[in-house]
């Protein structure tokens, strides 16, 4: 009864991380949305991270989801550290930062979802592991070649105020 709560509770984090995570990516990159759709995003994460500990320890062979939950949580942590402390570079940092973290929460969900689901169960269960990975790395590689990586700032990019 107890397990079927957290699961409950881990569904929703995790679907909440999707899509806020969707309108993080999405909205332009100014103080309001994006910031905030962000720390909903992180926030997730944490409740994610933390049910993937409650159903791995009753459930051993679902560690890897754990696994997953820690390496997406470290890296938006990561992220939101290069974007909050400024770090050098910080915006592209800040982007492949979260950019990793959202295709490792996208992998463990197909991992764990992608044989039970319509269409997806058709496909070779090594497609669920790479899947995620071969359509997120383009597009981050993309965002961040359309980044200028030099000190000076990027004219067209709009900074977000600093809560």
């Amino acid at each position: 009864m107890l397990l079927d709560s957290v699961i409950v509770v881990h569904i929703a984090a995790g679907l909440t991380a999707v899509v806020t995570g969707i309108v993080a990516m999405r909205v332009p990159k100014r103080p309001g949305r994006h910031p905030r759709s962000g720390r909903v995003y992180l926030g997730a994460l944490v409740v994610v991270a933390v049910t993937a500990s409650g159903i791995a320890a009753v459930r051993p062979r679902t560690t890897y989801l754990l696994i997953f939950g820690a390496l997406a949580l470290t890296s938006a942590g990561a992220g939101y550290a290069a974007r909050r402390m400024r770090w050098h570079g910080w915006p592209r940092h800040h982007m492949a930062a979260m950019a990793i973290s959202y295709i490792t929460l996208l992998t463990a969900f197909y991992v764990d979802n992608g044989p039970r689901l319509p269409l997806w169960k058709l496909l070779p269960p090594i497609t669920f592991w790479f899947l995620p990975t071969g359509i997120g790395l383009p597009l981050l590689l993309r965002a961040l070649h359309r980044f200028p990586s030099s000190t000076r700032p990027d004219p067209t990019f709009r900074e977000e105020a600093a809560p």
